[in-house]
């Protein structure tokens, strides 16, 4: 088992993963961290997490005779990412790093179910040559859409330790990777040694967030978060927090960016992760001017698509409510200003009025990274 458990970390390299660990299906502390989380009803919107708890604290509920976990990452840092950039030009479109190039799922997903198969046969062979007992094996890979804890997991099969902003870090490539896993009944023997946690006193991602979203270290309110605002919430931003969100239109890097770990991220070796469109370097004003039609096209194969047209268009007036003020820009809005969708209709009403105001903001956006 050992010599099967070193090819199924061969097989992960040669399918482009920079790491893979194997670990069992006991969650220990992550199912009370995840029930403390459900009660203080962070999770927002996101009625999955709750309705599926029970699969996420015992994956042989989501996978039958589950007894192993195979964990992978892979890096997904585009060359020259331009966060800080970006940031610091508020007429552009800030879109996490993460979300520039191809949807990650279809392509990690494929590379997991490879990965399965090669082990299926492998061991099929195995149990034919030592006779050992040969039941059906049940296996599936999954990628950010099942009931998984992939960060318990991934800390658990050695991949990294969950750090203060509640990312998996990994002391060799920072924390700007996606994680998959495979479920299987095969005994693998399982990785023993743990990362340790070296984020020390630091607390760096949480000063910087943008939306004080961080209730302490290791856990965050999802229902303040930039990223769940822009991408999970499906009804109106509260006014709150929109100046804070600045011109971040989907998703937010910020913890990450100042992370220190993150100065040993590698740039993703996957074409498919590199920016398409120009969306790495869109203005708000362009991208606000799209037609559906033209969303559609421009966000095919990609992970921006899943929010659908009516929330671009609410992300991009709340970015365009804290851009410089300027004529063109009012002129944009003011073509909305009438849009079947009434959140749409009430995003851009704020962001003319801001526009149109004299008085100063309130509050200043975080930018120190």
């Amino acid at each position: 088992m050992l010599q099967l458990a070193e090819q199924v970390h061969e097989w992960g390299r040669e399918l482009g993963f920079q790491q893979v660990g194997i670990t069992d299906v006991d969650l220990g502390k992550h199912r009370e961290h995840l029930q403390t989380w459900l009660d203080n009803r962070y999770h927002g919107e996101m009625q999955w997490m709750e309705t599926h708890q029970d699969l996420r604290n015992d994956p042989a509920q989501l996978v039958p005779d589950t007894v192993r976990i195979i964990s992978a990452r892979m890096d997904y840092l585009p060359e020259n990412p331009q966060h800080i950039q970006i940031l610091k030009q508020p007429d552009k479109a800030y879109i996490s790093r993460y979300a520039l190039g191809r949807d990650y799922h279809k392509l990690i997903r494929k590379r997991l179910a490879t990965l399965a198969k090669k082990l299926e046969q492998r061991y099929t062979h195995l149990a034919a040559e030592h006779h050992w007992p040969l039941d059906t094996i049940p296996q599936r890979p999954f990628v950010d859409s099942a009931p998984v804890l992939e960060k318990a997991v991934a800390e658990k099969a050695g991949l990294g330790w969950i750090g203060k902003h509640t990312l998996v870090l990994n002391k060799e490539a920072g924390s700007w990777f996606f994680l998959g896993e495979v479920l299987t009944n095969i005994p693998l023997p399982i990785n023993k040694i743990v990362a340790e946690n070296k984020c020390g006193d630091c607390t760096a991602c949480l000063k910087v967030c943008p939306t004080d979203a961080f209730v302490a270290p290791y856990t965050l309110d999802a229902t303040r978060c930039i990223s769940y605002l822009t991408i999970e919430l499906k009804a109106s931003i509260p006014e709150e927090f929109r100046e804070p969100i600045g011109n971040r239109v989907f998703g937010c890097d910020d913890c990450q960016a100042i992370c220190p770990w993150n100065k040993y991220a590698k740039h993703t070796e996957e074409n498919d992760f590199s920016p398409r469109h120009q969306l790495q370097n869109s203005d708000l004003v362009t991208l606000f001017t799209w037609t559906e039609e033209e969303y559609l096209k421009n966000t095919e194969g990609s992970a921006i698509r899943r929010i659908g047209y009516e929330r671009w268009l609410r992300n991009l007036a709340v970015g365009l409510g804290n851009a410089p003020k300027s004529q063109a820009i009012v002129n944009a809005l003011i073509q909305r200003e009438n849009h079947p969708s009434e959140m749409v209709q009430e995003h851009v009403k704020w962001a003319i009025e801001r526009q149109k105001s004299t008085k100063k903001s309130k509050r200043k956006i975080k930018r120190t990274i």
